[in-house]
């Protein structure tokens, strides 16, 4: 398989920068970090990108009594244990 070449135009001295802090950092090559990042940025890289994030649970807060006195002991500071 033949491979292509690209020219990118319009890199910005920061994106220059953390590009090749990166590639430092990992010990690899500017060219293969580069096409790393375009090729998972792009949703073409060799595994898929997982979040794990929370946001299934936002909004889904219900108020509860019994939880608020459960917790109510952390809102205070025991001074001995600070001594």
């Amino acid at each position: 398989m033949r491979t292509k070449q690209y020219t990118i135009r319009g890199v910005s001295e920061t994106l220059d920068g953390v590009a090749r802090e990166q590639a430092e950092k990992y010990r690899t090559s500017l060219n293969s970090l580069l096409l790393e990042a375009l090729a998972k940025g792009l949703g073409a890289g060799e595994e898929p990108v997982i979040f794990h994030d929370m946001d299934d649970l936002a909004g889904t807060w219900v108020e509860d009594d019994d939880f608020d006195k459960g917790i109510k002991s952390f809102e205070s500071i025991d001074q001995d244990l600070w001594k």
